[in-house]
């Protein structure tokens, strides 16, 4: 009888303990299907113009693209100064946002290419100005995106001696804006780690630091385009500096979380968030 008591409560217990497990992985379900579903109902940001197409002809060199508009070649401003995977830029689609300034040497700027990537190798307009980026991720922030919408969205805070890209109440928040990542039918993935790597460090150290008097940190990787999720570059010496530093401030609570939008010659719209903090690491 005993025995029986024994297997018998035991069986409820695990019953029991079942029952809670799938309620709780379902709640976890609705809740996340209910963050997923606020956050696809965004608003977009809205280009105060509409961007130009255009088409690289070549790029001389970091700070200037060739770009043929309206069968004219233009000398346009590059917005990134490295290198964007391995592609070589000649005959690229692209598209450019135009400078009120009379006085500016290069009329243009270009915002984004057409290229085959993501999963599905379709093509898509990627976008490269890593400056604009934080506009963008502003944008989201006071939508919503990790915050009360209601709370103050304040840009380039000062903590220690680092100027971090956000705070939104008693969270600190960094972008990186990644331009190695493509999945592109063409090129594998490039194996650079963070092109200021002694920034990047003093950043992420930095984001664990907050912590001492905040509740959340976070370093948000983002794409202008719809990549899948971010996974570490293959090994290296450069590569493995730079995720020890990640898994320290991982130790201390740094959360890491990938945003992925879309730029057309609108505006940008938001396409997805999710935690990588899981991933990040090899």
């Amino acid at each position: 009888m005993l025995g029986f008591g024994l297997t018998h409560c035991k069986a409820r217990i695990i019953w029991f303990s079942s029952s809670v497990m799938k309620y709780f992985l379902l709640s976890l379900t609705e809740i996340s299907a209910s963050l997923q579903s606020a956050m696809d109902n965004f608003p977009r940001f809205e280009f105060e113009q509409q961007l130009v197409r255009g088409l690289i002809k070549s790029r001389p060199n970091r700070f200037i693209m060739n770009v043929e508009i309206s069968k004219r070649v233009e000398k346009c401003h590059c917005p990134t100064t490295g290198k964007v995977g391995n592609i070589v830029f000649q005959d690229i689609p692209c598209l450019l946002s135009k400078s009120g300034s009379i006085n500016r040497k290069t009329p243009y700027t270009v915002e984004a290419f057409l290229w085959e990537c993501g999963e599905n190798r379709d093509k898509s307009w990627i976008g490269i100005n890593q400056t604009a980026v934080n506009r963008y991720v502003e944008h989201f922030l006071r939508e919503g995106l990790f915050n009360d919408a209601e709370e103050p969205v304040l840009r380039e805070q000062t903590l220690g001696t680092s100027r971090l890209d956000f705070r939104v109440g008693r969270c600190y928040i960094e972008v990186k804006m990644p331009l190695f990542y493509l999945f592109s039918k063409t090129e594998s993935l490039n194996s650079q780690a963070p092109t200021s790597l002694k920034r990047f460090i003093k950043h992420v150290g930095d984001l664990g630091d907050s912590l001492k008097d905040n509740d959340r940190a976070i370093l948000l990787t983002c794409f202008m385009f719809d990549v899948p999720r971010f996974v570490p570059p293959a090994p290296s010496e450069r590569n493995m500096e730079v995720q020890k530093i990640v898994k320290q401030s991982m130790d201390r609570g740094v959360e890491i979380w990938q945003l992925n939008l879309a730029i057309d010659q609108s505006g940008v719209d938001f396409v997805r968030c999710f935690d990588i903090s899981s991933t990040v690491i090899n």
